[in-house]
């Protein structure tokens, strides 16, 4: 099975390739420009170096949120883009699981920390599954830091674009050991959202990507001042 999978959901994003479960090809890249320029020149440069076409594609994964809310849309429509026309199955794959999954097997919790703007991370708690996959024990949430990382109560990893930004926070308020990813471990990697989707697409759980909606955690600023 050929699976084509892609991040747009931060500043970095990424796409790569697999077959079956070995990764043939992985490109991922840090912009500040908008992912509409660079995702889809991104996905053509791992099939043209696998020398492969979309048609030939059995399965897209991608992250579905939290994370920035014009990425994930681009991330969406790009999607759509691709699979509709040759009715290719679609795997959503939560941004936090697949940063956690960069840091499996872990003996310690996993915690990835996005930067949400405002003060705040998107953030939730993980451990190393059975089947080395994370497995969560504290839900998905948008919240300030402090907060969160205060009540910890076991040895944990953290890992993500929030770990630089709130690192004193961390150093300073976690009551249990902390340990930090390396660098090439903080961004999400595309490969891990394939190996993700694999696994869900083995289990039936693909989504409708006409009805599909991002999990964006919280109302976009449009939203909020609609409300006020």
């Amino acid at each position: 099975m050929l699976t084509l999978a892609i991040d747009t959901s931060s500043r970095t994003g990424s796409a790569a390739l697999l077959s079956d479960k070995r990764v043939m090809a992985e490109f991922s890249y840090r912009t500040d420009a908008h992912h509409a320029a660079t995702i889809l020149l991104s996905i053509q440069r791992v099939l043209d170096f696998c020398e492969l076409k979309v048609k030939d594609i059995d399965l897209i994964a991608l992250t579905t949120g939290p994370g920035s809310f014009t990425g994930l849309r681009v991330g969406l429509s790009t999607v759509k883009g691709l699979a509709l026309p040759f009715r290719t199955p679609v795997a959503g794959i939560s941004t936090l699981e697949a940063l956690a999954y960069n840091a499996t097997p872990s003996r310690v919790d996993i915690c990835p920390l996005l930067d949400a703007k405002k003060n705040e991370v998107y953030t939730a708690l993980y451990k190393t599954g059975a089947n080395g996959l994370p497995e969560p024990k504290e839900f998905e949430r948008v919240t300030e830091p402090l907060g969160f990382i205060s009540r910890l109560s076991e040895d944990v990893l953290f890992l993500g674009d929030g770990v630089q930004k709130y690192a004193d926070i961390i150093e300073e308020s976690c009551p249990v050991k902390a340990y930090f990813a390396p660098e090439h471990l903080q961004f999400i990697r595309a490969s891990a959202i394939g190996l993700l989707g694999i696994e869900k697409f083995n289990r039936a759980q693909t989504v409708n990507i006409l009805t599909f909606i991002p999990q964006y955690l919280r109302l976009s600023q449009a939203e909020m001042n609609l409300t006020d």
